[in-house]
């Protein structure tokens, strides 16, 4: 192992501190880029390999349960390698996940897809548990949602041109029709085209294991210092003096909770507005576009807490406010109908409900993760992989909305944000405080 400068984040100089956040920056922004493809691919497997609602949002599910599985071991990676050299190893993993999609779409086998998927998402969980720590605690824990905010605008951003490049290079104008033609084919007629539909994919995700590749290599390179979290201070190593396990920190558990149903239920506003969409006759060369303004509002949300936090607001405020937005928001969609004409689409005003869930969504990972890791002190590295096992809940609650959107339908079915939300109001409120379990 090549031996690497340790740094605590209070000798970094002010420049310093500027490029690691920068190089951080564009860590976000390729997170963004691979995970929100998702969005398009899940209607488009849904075509390409005839799915089931089900079925399709096991996209999601090999994505996202790699990071149940791996987080932990990614923790120990970090702890015997550190933070720069884990990041390089991350890129490197996701690289291999992309180069699978080659001869997943020559043979059009969706299990193996699910594969190349779960190895993207092994290295995007050692990437997460890396980067997310590296950026709360670079600098003053009262700023830290204005730094995540900021790689949130960087992740949202990627996630908004994501879906429309990845359309633009495998979409044709005619698809529509081939749609529409598919169900009257002949078998040979329609197993031909849809394998032509499927291989689009391998020159876009062969260029992606390039880049990732490329990535991997900069970040090894790169002048990204290494910090040093196993260092406590006095009233930290007082307070967790008798601590032994990471399960004694109960407002560390309920966040890693919290986080399992906040990305659920982003990823659930994402990942399925275009099947909703659909559901109303609006066709999917047309209905691409809605995880984009779902981002573009959530990257709003960012702008004001880059803004206003913490010169006008406290973090913890703005994520009570974030999570009952999103509550009401939910109901909105559950209680409101009607058809409204918006940015040049026709629909039911239950669908810019969804859409809506981007502005609260904007502020709720970047208002848990200080609170979670406050305290942690040299548990620090094994809380953050606690944390990002949460991000299972994209792998998992997709798939319930899948079921009740088969078993009722696509608006019905979005009842199960409501108790997402209700519990991120209670994290909120006063889960985030306990610091000892009750006897």
């Amino acid at each position: 192992m090549i031996a690497t400068k340790v740094e605590n984040t209070n000798t970094l100089s002010r420049r310093d501190t500027t490029i690691s956040i920068a190089i951080i920056a564009v860590l976000f922004f390729v997170f963004g880029f691979v995970t929100w493809i998702n969005a398009i691919l899940i209607p488009y497997f849904k075509i390409a390999c005839e799915l089931t609602n089900f079925q399709s949002y096991l996209v999601a599910f090999a994505f996202y349960i790699s990071y149940l599985v791996m987080s932990v071991p990614a923790s120990r990676l970090l702890k015997r390698v550190g933070f720069k050299q884990g990041m390089m190893y991350g890129f490197f993993v996701m690289a291999l996940g992309a180069l699978i999609f080659v001869p997943a779409a020559l043979t059009r086998t969706y299990l193996t897809f699910l594969t190349g998927l779960f190895t993207i998402g092994t290295g995007l969980a050692i990437l997460q548990t890396a980067a997310n720590p590296y950026i709360t605690i670079l600098g003053p824990i009262e700023r830290a949602a204005q730094r995540i905010s900021i790689m949130g605008i960087c992740n949202k951003a990627a996630g908004i041109l994501a879906p429309l490049l990845f359309a633009a290079v495998i979409l044709r104008a005619t698809d529509s029709d081939l749609f529409k033609q598919l169900p009257s084919m002949s078998p040979a007629m329609k197993d031909a085209a849809l394998d032509e539909l499927v291989q689009r994919v391998i020159t876009p995700y062969a260029c992606v294991s390039v880049v990732l590749l490329g990535l991997g290599l900069m970040v090894r390179f790169s002048k990204l210092p290494e910090i040093d979290t196993e260092r406590e201070t006095e009233e930290v190593a007082v307070a967790n003096s008798d601590k032994t396990s990471i399960l004694q920190f109960p407002h560390l558990i309920l966040g890693a909770l919290a986080i399992f149903l906040h990305v659920g239920s982003q990823v659930i506003a994402i990942d399925t507005v275009i099947g909703y969409a659909g559901s109303m006759g609006i066709s999917l060369l047309e209905a691409k576009v809605f995880p984009s303004y779902i981002l573009t509002a959530t990257i709003c949300g960012y702008i004001i807490g880059i803004i206003t936090i913490p010169r006008w607001i406290r973090q913890v405020n703005a994520l009570r406010i974030c999570t009952f937005l999103g509550l009401g928001f939910s109901l909105g969609i559950l209680l409101f109908s009607g058809q409204v004409r918006l940015l040049g689409h026709t629909s039911d005003v239950s669908l810019w409900f969804v859409v809506a869930l981007g502005l609260p969504n904007s502020l709720v990972w970047a208002g848990i993760w200080p609170l979670a890791l406050t305290g942690l002190g040299r548990f620090t590295k094994v809380g953050a992989s606690v944390l990002i096992m949460g991000l299972c809940g994209n792998a998992i609650m997709p798939l319930v909305y899948g079921y009740y959107a088969d078993a009722l339908d696509h608006r019905l079915a979005y009842w199960v944000l409501l108790p997402c939300y209700g519990y991120l109001a209670f994290y909120a409120l006063y889960g985030h405080k306990l610091r000892r379990w009750s006897r």
